[in-house]
């Protein structure tokens, strides 16, 4: 990014793990992996709390999404809350990835609705390494609808997981010591790793597979 460039972030928290500092806490191991979860829980949505992620116009009313709250493993090592916006079909599968993910011990940072973003600004989501589902945009340089408009896609640990153009470009702009896709940093998404395969083997499409872009944060359900 350009000198003097400030980032404004979503949220009052810590900030992610970038080149040099340590990284985040390893997963845990198998003899300490984390208890089973706490029981996600799941409220309709109006248009009101969706704020600046939903508007009229967009390919789904409010009544068609839900918000789930899910537990997941920080990069503290500890448990936390966090919440989601999906459609309220893919609500089955969206808990019981997030319970495996949660078992696995692979970490999340943090795990917030969009709306808490300036504008919903997806740039400023990744850029705080938020994972998110819904948000009602458009797919960069397209007029198409992201599947992040369905509530059908989700975009984990985006900071460390950017997605990578063929002209060379990449998002989140702060993300270049992540094009690095040989570092093992806990929360790295990797070709046929085991949070990989918790979306994948449910029918859930992942962008790291794609040859252009390539969107190493992005899964999505047909």
């Amino acid at each position: 990014m350009a000198a003097g460039v400030t980032l404004v972030r979503c949220t009052a928290a810590q900030p992610p793990p970038v080149a040099g500092p340590s990284p985040p806490a390893a997963a845990p191991s198998a003899a300490s992996a984390p208890p089973a979860p706490v029981g996600a829980t799941v409220h309709p949505v109006t248009a009101v709390e969706l704020g600046a992620s939903w508007r009229p116009g967009c390919p789904v009313e409010p009544a068609q999404l839900r918000r789930v709250d899910v537990q997941h493993i920080g990069f503290d090592g500890r448990t936390h809350r966090g919440e989601l916006v999906v459609q309220e079909d893919l609500v089955p599968e969206v808990i019981t990835i997030f319970e495996q993910l949660y078992l696995l011990g692979f970490p999340i940072e943090k795990i917030r609705t969009v709306d808490h973003c300036p504008a919903a600004d997806d740039e400023l989501s990744m850029e705080d390494n938020n994972t998110s589902a819904f948000n009602c945009r458009r797919i960069p340089g397209s007029n198409r609808w992201s599947q992040h408009a369905y509530g059908r896609a989700i975009d984990l640990n985006p900071l460390l997981n950017p997605c990578v153009y063929a002209g060379g470009g990449f998002q989140p702009q702060n993300a270049a010591a992540y094009l690095d896709r040989g570092r093992t940093d806990p929360g790295l998404l990797h070709n046929g790793g085991p949070a990989v395969r918790v979306f994948t083997d449910r029918g859930w499409r992942w962008g790291g597979y794609w040859t252009t872009p390539i969107d190493y944060q992005h899964f999505e359900r047909p």
